[in-house]
């Protein structure tokens, strides 16, 4: 396993943002993409954090698939919906205005939605479905992404690791959240294991002959990229433990993805021209806000959330376990753990380096340097 550093979360968070703003994002825009990006890690998802922070967005700016200013254009809008196009910027600063337009819709009629075609990677659902729970509503997101995974009784990758992810407020520390692909597992797992060392997990990935592929994890990403393996879906190969349910809903949320906004998909979201070059992935997302006072008001709403997870929770637990988790809990307990700071691994330390020495952010300097 690769070595880490704790690198505190104001120093994380000025370099982030420094470095955005090194590549052209806008400031304010830079912050939010900052926020967006650590939160991931904050919540102890290293497949969205700064392991993605060099190859998933700096190098698609630099390779020009990506718009590091973002032109947020409202296509249609009615009281309580929008289209909007993100003409390929930042994901994260579209799902935020977004979610953003949603919530203040949802406040007023009772329910909003908004729906994108033509944005880029837009870091963890989760964030978003926060955002609406913070305001007092539930919130709803998905987004569809680079074909890598295979419908059952398929072998192909024909659509993305699409989470549907659904946040609902509570009256305890953490509300209720679910932020989930709709495969066993993502490519920025897969790209986590490959940087720390670790093999893919068996069943989690299937070849061309419907096998499953297992071992080295940097192998099985390179698979996956030329299209001789494909990531499974909920509920694994087959159907016989329900891998057709994760299948159908995926279909959902490339569904929601494109159909409303007249987006792209499938083999269309998988970043390359008809002559194999680099280009922009266009990707699809939709966000639902639905306001509680609308309904019989945030403070009853949050109570039975509450009483229902706690029930949960104070239910028979199996031999040898000492806790039953309800969805955001685990990630609340990661966050107060890592009060410090965010582990570093050494692969992406190097990373930061060369961001640092090529921005000329001399002004910073990393723990592991003393």
């Amino acid at each position: 396993m690769a070595k880490t550093n704790i690198v505190g979360w104001d120093l994380i968070t000025n370099f982030v943002v420094d470095a955005f703003k090194g590549y052209g994002i806008p400031e304010e825009d830079a912050k939010i993409c900052a926020d967006i990006l650590l939160e991931s890690d904050k919540r102890g998802i290293e497949s969205h954090g700064v392991n993605r922070f060099k190859p998933i967005y700096l190098d698609r700016i630099k390779d020009g698939i990506q718009n590091p200013v973002t032109n947020f254009e409202i296509v249609k809008e009615t009281p309580t919906t929008a289209v909007v196009d993100g003409h390929d910027g930042m994901g994260q600063v579209i799902g935020y205005k977004s979610m953003k337009m949603a919530i203040e819709k949802a406040k007023e009629y009772g329910m909003g939605m908004v729906v994108v075609r033509n944005s880029c990677h837009y870091g963890i659902a989760g964030y978003y479905s926060t955002m609406a729970c913070k305001e007092g509503c539930i919130g709803i997101t998905g987004t569809n992404a680079r074909p890598s995974v295979a419908p059952t009784f398929g072998v192909e990758g024909m659509f993305g690791t699409n989470p549907l992810t659904i946040g609902i407020p509570t009256d305890e520390d953490f509300d209720f959240l679910i932020d989930c692909a709709s495969s066993i597992t993502q490519n920025g797992k897969v790209e986590y294991y490959e940087r720390i060392g670790e093999e893919v997990h068996p069943g989690t990935i299937i070849n061309l002959n419907g096998q499953s592929v297992e071992g080295d994890a940097g192998a099985a990403l390179k698979m996956i990229r030329n299209g001789t393996a494909a990531l499974v879906t909920l509920g694994g190969i087959g159907e016989e433990l329900g891998g057709y349910k994760g299948y159908g809903y995926a279909m959902v949320v490339e569904l929601l993805s494109a159909v409303l906004q007249d987006g792209a998909y499938g083999k269309a979201l998988n970043g390359k021209d008809a002559d194999g070059n680099k280009s922009p992935y266009h990707l699809g997302h939709f966000f639902i806000a639905i306001d509680t006072n609308h309904f019989l008001g945030e403070d009853l709403c949050r109570k039975k959330a509450g009483d229902i997870l706690r029930a949960v929770r104070a239910s028979k637990k199996a031999p040898g376990a000492d806790h039953i988790y309800t969805a955001g809990e685990k990630e609340h307990l990661i966050r107060l753990a890592r009060k410090d700071g965010v582990p570093i691994n050494e692969s992406v330390q190097a990373e930061m380096i060369a961001i640092r020495d090529e921005l000329g952010l001399t002004q910073y300097r990393f723990p592991w340097e003393d």
